[in-house]
């Protein structure tokens, strides 16, 4: 059966590299496409190609009806399993099905699939309670070498950070527990609109008053409660209608527009503001026909107005839309994206979508910021080559007037390493250089600054806090927030003194004719020199104050009394914890 459409190159690659990485290994998987790139033809020319079972499950029946239908165009058929579609057929070779109803009724999956293709697959969380988890579970237990994809435009989580761990071009972005191991294909937005297979965004600052929900309290996964929220829009009525009004003013030259608000209160807040005969308003309680409805007559442009409070998000598509206006907050960058995309999609005459943030989040539509939080507002994405593997990683940091790097956030490069030569079977390991360590007392080896365990000798590492905590318990103890520090060189001798915060002073010095004294120092600051951009090994007291201002001050320096002086026990760098450092309001 010849497919009655023509994969688009991009699409063609998805594809291939879908089945160079399956024949090669059985591990997890993540396709990155754009919304509106297409993910549903990708999916049935994988289905069609499949010899065995496969199930493809995703959140939302429009998004189950949507792949089905791409499959069928083929002329092959396909079952559905979709309490929301009212079908429940598992017995084809290919079913689309949503996770609901597959997790609530597990007992019809026992088949040996060989392929599960997950669509939204950002959705997946690492919990073995998840329905997802459940159901490749179970689906393992009748074929251990089970595939698994997933298909996304934004691969990343609140909480949790990028879904899947492995970059094909060869980086590591993801921890050990992420849901997928790897992701084999990637393609950014700007190409797809570069290239005029989407619509280019028009974004723009709102030209009224905006929001400010930055006072709010955020839960642990960067949201707002309801009730938080409702209670700041209240006090805001003018705002909101002024907000409206410029929405109806800029809307008189577009066809579609979608409102996205905070709150249910917030939406029929909108909603009353906006022409009624114009308007529709979905939430998450609006009858199912009744919301159905109400799509159908928004896609046939008898409404203009589309009003909802996250439902609207994905698996929905309205080619005309022209305008998207937000007016709700969130962190999630993943969300943020695929709101914007609702605008994205080509239309006959649609020259560009019109975006306009009124809750000022601030997320960058080409280059999100994902992985680590933003450490403060002055930190930008900077490059930092890994003096062990070369590799250009970019992490949070600061740069001075000529865009050279002073300082940086980095804990850990990056890179991948390949197997060695003759090595068969083995997957690329992470580079081990890290930037930021916690040394093992034990074994010296260099740990995540934030590690419990040492990763070689598994014995247990003092936590800085604990240091510091019994370190102030003691009366013969001084502890000191570090500030800077000077050198001063006499002979083979480098002295150190530690600058406290309220002018408190420690000394230590280093005799660089002894080669014990010489290592401590180089392990101490050498290794660090320079944000450990460059650590270098030095020879002399001399050496050493040439390059003063490159080397590392501790954030805590520990010393205990002696009978006429005091004695540095324990320099801790790279300190995160409940103790406020010395560059800390």
């Amino acid at each position: 059966m010849n497919a009655p459409f023509k994969l688009r190159p991009y699409q063609q690659e998805a594809v291939d590299a879908t089945l160079a990485h399956f024949r090669k290994t059985d591990e997890s998987a993540v396709i990155v496409l754009p919304t509106g790139a297409g993910k549903s033809l990708v999916i049935a020319e994988l289905a069609r190609l499949a010899k065995r079972k496969i199930l493809v499950v995703t959140h939302v029946k429009e998004l189950v009806e949507q792949n089905h239908a791409k499959y069928q165009s083929y002329g092959l058929t396909g079952g559905v399993f979709s309490a929301g579609l009212k079908r429940k057929e598992s017995h084809h070779q290919v079913t689309f099905a949503s996770v609901q109803s597959v997790s609530a009724n597990l007992d019809q999956f026992r088949d040996e699939y060989s392929l599960v293709i997950i669509d939204e697959c950002h959705r997946v969380s690492g919990e073995e309670t998840s329905q997802y988890q459940r159901i490749i579970e179970l689906l393992r237990q009748q074929n251990d070498s089970l595939k698994v994809l997933g298909l996304t435009a934004t691969p990343y989580r609140l909480a949790m950070g990028w879904i899947y761990r492995y970059h094909y071009r060869g980086f590591v972005r993801g921890e050990d527990d992420t849901p997928f191991q790897h992701c084999i294909y990637e393609l950014p937005l700007g190409y797809m609109i570069n290239r005029g297979y989407l619509t280019r965004p028009e974004l723009v600052n709102a030209a009224v008053a905006q929001y400010d929900f930055s006072a709010l309290p955020q839960d642990r996964f960067g949201e707002y409660a309801e009730r938080d929220v409702n209670q700041l829009l209240s006090k805001h009525k003018r705002v909101t209608r002024a907000i409206i009004e410029q929405v109806v003013e800029l809307a008189a030259e577009r066809q579609g527009v979608m409102i996205f608000a905070a709150t249910v209160e917030h939406a029929r807040e909108v909603a009353g503001y906006l022409p009624e005969h114009e308007t529709a308003l979905i939430t998450g309680a609006t009858d199912l026909k009744d919301r159905d409805l109400l799509i159908q007559r928004f896609k046939q442009r008898q409404l203009k107005y589309l009003v909802n409070v996250s439902v609207l998000t994905t698996g929905f598509d309205a080619p005309h839309v022209d305008f998207i206006a937000i007016l709700r907050p969130t962190q999630s960058v993943s969300l943020y994206q695929q709101i914007v995309g609702r605008g994205l999609r080509l239309d006959e005459g649609k020259q560009d979508c019109l975006v306009i943030d009124y809750a000022g989040n601030h997320v960058n539509l080409h280059h999100p910021e994902v992985g680590e939080p933003k450490p403060n507002p002055d930190s930008e994405p900077v490059q930092v080559f890994c003096p062990g593997c070369g590799f250009a990683n970019i992490f949070w940091g600061k740069t001075d007037g000529e865009g050279l790097v002073i300082e940086h956030y980095g804990r850990r490069c990056q890179g991948l390493l390949e197997p060695a030569d003759g090595v068969q079977d083995e997957r690329p390991q992470q580079c081990d250089y890290r930037f930021r360590f916690k040394e093992c007392p034990h074994c010296g080896a260099e740990n995540d600054i934030a590690a419990r365990n040492c990763h070689q000798c598994h014995k247990a590492i003092i936590d800085p806090d604990d240091q510091l905590r019994d370190a102030l318990k003691l009366k013969d103890a001084m502890v000191i927030r570090c500030a800077g520090i000077s050198l001063v060189a006499d002979g083979s001798k480098l002295k150190i003194t530690y600058h406290g915060e309220d002018g408190e002073e420690l000394g230590e010095s280093f005799d660089f004719s002894k080669p014990g004294q010489r290592a401590v120092f180089n392990k101490l600051f050498g290794r660090r020199f320079a944000n450990s951009q460059a650590p270098k090994a030095f020879s002399s007291a001399d050496e050493v104050l040439e390059l003063e201002a490159l080397l590392p001050a501790p954030d805590f320096v520990i010393a205990r009394k002696q009978k006429h002086y005091w004695q540095v026990q324990e320099r801790v760098f790279d300190y995160q914890g409940q103790f406020r450092k010395a560059n800390e309001v």
